[in-house]
């Protein structure tokens, strides 16, 4: 299991501008994130190719890991970290047989904490719980508990990773309770200055180390 998996997770939001996207990235990457993932729901495979190829040689760059969303096939091709999957996008074990074992797989756990013990025994290297507060990117989503994250920080072996509604406010709670990753899509690139609010999550991580 990789160790470096602590810290901001930053997620790509949907967006038509590719040129806005990278600088983006670019801007949480300069702030200090090191690990991104790609997620794109709605451009056509070319596009999402193309993206990838860049955001993997902007990442490479920072000496960042980039993880795709979904999608075994992309991550496959662009050699990428590693995938992410959801609750129907694929077979955890089968991914893991493919892209071998030093890639890194997460995986969707929602507010399930068996669904968190089936993946990590399945091969995955970190276990994602949300929404961890109302989230404007997946309104009605059930909400994951401090308590799960203290229990799986307990319990299992793979790292916990928090989504949904994450802002710099709320974070040290869910820091405190044992999550290892914050994934941040809105608060993160709603800032005004990207660079200084990734950087500002990077640094209650610091703060909260032992």
């Amino acid at each position: 299991m990789p160790n470096s998996l602590r810290g901001l997770y930053a997620i790509t939001a949907e967006c038509a501008d590719g040129n806005r996207l990278f600088a983006q990235i670019e801007a949480v990457l300069k702030g200090g994130c090191r690990i991104v993932q790609y997620r794109d729901k709605r451009s056509a495979m070319p596009e999402r190719l193309a993206r990838a190829r860049a955001l993997r040689r902007l990442t490479q760059h920072f000496n960042a890991r980039l993880i795709i969303n979904d999608d075994l096939a992309l991550a496959d091709l662009i050699d990428a970290d590693g995938l992410h999957l959801g609750k129907d996008d694929g077979n955890l074990a089968a991914a893991r047989a493919i892209l071998g074992r030093h890639k890194i797989i997460g995986a969707s756990c929602y507010a399930d904490f068996p669904a968190a013990q089936n993946a990590q025994a399945a091969g995955a290297d970190y276990v994602a719980f949300g929404a961890a507060y109302p989230s404007p990117t997946k309104p009605g989503a059930p909400l994951a508990t401090v308590d799960l994250f203290l229990r799986a920080k307990n319990e299992l072996t793979a790292n916990n990773c928090a989504i949904g509604g994450i802002t710099l406010e709320n974070a040290p709670t869910l820091i405190g309770a044992g999550a290892d990753l914050l994934a941040v899509i809105t608060d993160l690139f709603s800032a005004a200055d990207i660079v200084a609010r990734a950087a500002a999550y990077q640094q209650l991580f610091e703060k909260a180390q032992p």
